[in-house]
């Protein structure tokens, strides 16, 4: 039994027992029990309230009035055609993003007459032995042996194999053990049947294997990649290093054309696009009318000024803290938006389909004293377009029309497959393009630096081994050096004239030679290993030359990559393609290039 304490003053003074605590509770207590006057939050001075608002500039405001009523009319049409570059016009396709459907570009599976991809062959050749194994077919040891992978003989010819240490290794491992899928893919779009080649245990497993394996197995590569039908039905236009495409809606005789002359962003939004409109005879489609009475709402958005004086706002965007230079007008603009006109803005309620053009054709609001306004444009229709806005098409003659780009919201792209920058070099007078990634044959991006110097090194190897070395002295003072040594990762561009005009220059891809101390074989020409750099020469029978705009390359150069993007659509299919971005570059550089120099023999 714990014994009582006799003196609590005493025992708390000398703390003899710690664990005793005290406290004071600070509570309301009510005098009524109403509380709608506490609530009412009363203001007392009301002179205090009046100089506030002068003190923050509300009496010198213009709108007066606020809206609490309007009624909107508007008109909307779809994109209906579709053109890529030059080609041909096609329907637009509302299953596809655009910026797939745009970028989309076939996956280069041979350089050089070398295979190269080889991680979406071994895919393809899965799946195809997954088809058989699923259709009760024993037939994979046979499909091995005639669609396999063999090791190429350890020779020059064979560098991108042997020299790089993981191709060889891979190379290794699936010759004659995996089966090699576009090989089979290959012969079946060229007409070839899947059953060609393979002793049939069963005559009726022809009929299978040429339909239902067939079927599902283009199927699902089709799924798997969106390519372009034609590889040359693209938009890319390689001399001028970016994408060209246009859309078009007809409806009531009225054709909106949309073109995007110079994308290259990734993202074809609405600032890509220029727009005409023009009168047609095609009657086309209807227009999509919406005539509806709403309430206008304030816009919100983060970070935003509280319209209540006792409220904070969100600290997640502080509009106040942006610390912008005087050359950057974009800062300053957002930041007078948010923080003085925010509350000037209020939202319509209408929700538009995607890949639609909408314009307003009516829009009257009502404020709270009564008035009527009829809202127009701050710019006259039809005249010269001499302002820009947010959301706004560029278009020679002022239109108010707004797209709804069918875009993904999100996109994921993958490391670079391959990346090239082209920089100007004044002092050797050319350009000069520079495989930063290279794609190996394995299927990943490489630096090109690194594959180019192996590469070297391999044949300076095979060289130095069946070459003997020369032991004659050298007694000269000096030396005499035809061309000095570039890296093979940068291809040369020179300047030359378009055809038929004397004065106007394009830059050509030209070559260096490999050019090795004591190389008994004639020195062969270093050619890109980049699809970007190579365009034209795997074309069959001949290869053809490439040119590059002289325009397209300024002073800071270009940086062009290339990468697999996937996305999910609307109705949940997904999409993964091969696309390009350009970017501007960081300036000039110097590949020290320099012929016929005289140097000093060091002891």
């Amino acid at each position: 039994m714990v014994n009582p304490i006799k003196n609590i003053k005493e025992a708390l003074e000398l703390k003899l027992f710690p664990t005793v605590m005290m406290w004071n509770r600070l509570e309301g207590r009510p005098r009524a029990h109403n509380f709608d006057r506490a609530l009412k939050a009363e203001v007392r001075d009301a002179l205090w309230m009046l100089t506030k608002q002068w003190q923050m500039g509300e009496f010198k405001a213009d709108d007066a009035g606020s809206p609490v009523f309007a009624k909107i009319h508007i008109t909307s049409s779809h994109l209906q055609k579709y053109k890529a570059a030059a080609n041909a016009i096609q329907n637009f396709e509302n299953n596809v993003p655009l910026e797939a459907k745009t970028e989309q570009k076939k996956i280069a599976f041979k350089r050089e007459e070398k295979k190269i991809s080889i991680d979406i062959r071994l895919q393809m050749g899965r799946y195809w032995l997954q088809l058989l194994k699923k259709y009760a077919l024993n037939y994979r040891d046979i499909y091995i042996e005639n669609y396999g992978f063999t090791m190429p003989p350890n020779n020059r010819d064979n560098a991108a194999i042997y020299a790089h240490k993981n191709v060889w290794q891979q190379y290794a491992a699936i010759s004659g053990r995996a089966m090699d899928g576009y090989a089979l893919y290959e012969k079946i779009i060229l007409g070839t049947s899947a059953s060609d080649g393979i002793v049939l245990s069963d005559p009726g497993h022809q009929t299978v294997l040429d339909n239902d394996l067939t079927n599902d197995f283009k199927d699902w590569y089709a799924k798997i990649y969106l390519q372009p039908n034609d590889e040359k039905n693209t938009a890319w236009l390689p001399n001028k290093l970016e994408y060209q495409f246009e859309c078009s809606a007809t409806a009531e005789k009225t054709e909106k054309k949309l073109s995007a002359a110079e994308y290259y962003q990734g993202h074809p939004d609405w600032y890509v696009f220029d727009i005409e409109e023009q009168k047609t005879n095609d009657t086309g489609e209807p227009l999509n009318k919406f005539t509806d009475t709403f309430i206008p709402s304030h816009i919100a958005f983060e970070g935003m000024p509280d319209r209540r004086w006792w409220q904070f706002e969100d600290s997640k965007t502080d509009l106040g803290d942006i610390k912008p230079s005087t050359t950057e007008l974009s800062k300053l603009l957002l930041m007078e938006f948010g923080l003085v006109f925010a509350n000037d803005w209020f939202l319509v309620p209408y929700t538009l389909p995607i890949g639609s053009l909408a314009n307003i054709e009516g829009l009257t609001v009502k404020n709270n004293f009564g008035e009527t306004i009829w809202i127009k444009p701050t710019e006259e229709i039809g005249k010269e377009n001499m302002s820009w806005s947010m959301y706004k098409l560029h278009s020679e003659k002022q239109n108010n029309t707004l797209f709804l780009s069918p875009t993904a919201m999100k996109v994921h792209e993958s490391d670079p497959i391959e990346e090239i920058v082209l920089i100007r070099d004044e002092i050797s007078n050319m350009v000069w393009g520079i495989e930063t990634v290279i794609p190996s044959p394995a299927g990943i991006g490489e630096k090109g630096s690194e594959a180019a110097l192996r590469v070297r090194q391999f044949h300076e190897n095979i060289v130095n081994k069946n070459t003997p070395i020369a032991t004659l002295p050298y007694s000269a003072k000096i030396s005499y050096q035809a061309m000095s040594n570039v890296p093979e990762n940068w291809i040369p561009f020179v300047p030359v004239h378009k055809k038929n005009d004397n004065r106007e220059i394009q830059l050509q891809r030209a070559s260096l030679l490999r050019i090795i101390e004591k190389d008994q074989e004639t020195p062969k020409k270093i050619k890109p290993q980049s699809s970007i750099l190579r365009e034209g020469l795997d074309e069959i029978p001949k290869p053809l030359p490439y040119y590059i705009h002289e325009e397209e390359i300024p002073r800071a150069g270009v940086k062009v990559s290339q990468s697999f993007q996937r996305t999910r659509w609307l109705n949940g299919e997904v999409f993964v393609w091969l696309g390009m971005k350009k970017k501007i570059g960081r300036g000039e550089g110097s590949s020290n290039l320099a012929f016929d120099q005289i140097k000093d023999v060091k002891d």
